[in-house]
């Protein structure tokens, strides 16, 4: 684990997303987390791949900090309340061609960092990934 940039670590792996208009919007200033860099970096692009996958080439997807962690949020169709749970499960998938593993992996590497995930809708109507329990440098 080391100190991490949270949004210029963030915009780094965006920019190493394939997309022709989707957009990221960094809605609060850097802070650092401890993180490791290697499963932070397959966090934000699964995160990243998936809402393109779901909301579309133009999808906007937002990323901003909350007392106690980050989200990661987009404006595409959102993910309905009753299967919030199971996209975290390996293997689930609504699309003919996914895999499947794309939140599964990020549920992993929440997991391997001590962060519990909550699923929810964003204020665009899409969904919406909040991670809580992220230790920032100098506390315990």
């Amino acid at each position: 684990m080391e100190e991490v940039e949270l949004v210029e670590f963030a915009i780094d792996v965006w920019n190493g997303v394939e997309s022709e208009s989707a957009t990221l919007d960094v809605e609060s200033t850097n802070g650092r987390i401890l993180a490791d860099r290697d499963r932070l970096t397959e966090l934000f692009a699964n995160l990243f791949r998936n809402a393109i996958e779901h909301g579309g080439d133009d999808v906007t997807v937002s990323l901003g900090k909350t007392p106690g962690g980050f989200y990661v949020a987009d404006d595409g169709p959102g993910i309905p309340e009753e299967q919030r749970e199971r996209v975290l499960e390996s293997g689930y998938s609504t699309e003919q061609s996914g895999t499947g593993l794309g939140l599964s992996i990020v549920q992993q590497i929440a997991d391997s960092h001590g962060w519990t995930i909550a699923i929810g809708d964003s204020t665009g109507g899409g969904a919406r990934f909040a991670f809580s329990d992220v230790e920032y440098p100098g506390t315990q």
